[in-house]
């Protein structure tokens, strides 16, 4: 059974960080490449960044970019996101998703993880 579970959310202050991870079971992860998607409260899904199978091709949204930073571990089948200097609208729900590829779309999504921005 594939499984993504995301953790490391939490209540940080706004210029805060936190890292999000994912642990991923059930399927060959290294095949896949990954993404992190997130929903603000009220609004529709906003795609912020992805990773190649190996890692070596990643990209990003316009909003998080030269902020958040995204990673991958093969051997620990685990998806990381750094975030940096968070602001409030970072609030929202991080979803991590994989796909078979890069641009691919997404076959199977995480549950989510709570990230609020607020002083």
């Amino acid at each position: 059974e594939v499984q993504l579970v995301e953790s490391g959310g939490g209540l940080v202050q706004p210029g805060g960080s936190l890292r999000l991870s994912c642990a991923a079971s059930g399927f060959t992860f290294s095949s896949y490449a990954m993404s992190w998607v997130r929903q603000a409260p009220g609004k529709g899904l906003e795609w912020v960044s992805a990773i190649n199978s190996g890692g070596g091709s990643t990209s990003y949204a316009d909003s998080v970019k030269g902020r958040f930073t995204i990673s991958r571990d093969n051997a620990k089948n685990t998806l990381y996101l750094q975030m940096n200097s968070l602001k409030p609208e970072d609030t929202a729900v991080y979803y991590c998703a994989k796909s078979p590829g890069l641009g691919a779309p997404v076959d199977y999504w995480g549950k989510g993880t709570l990230v609020t921005v607020s002083s």
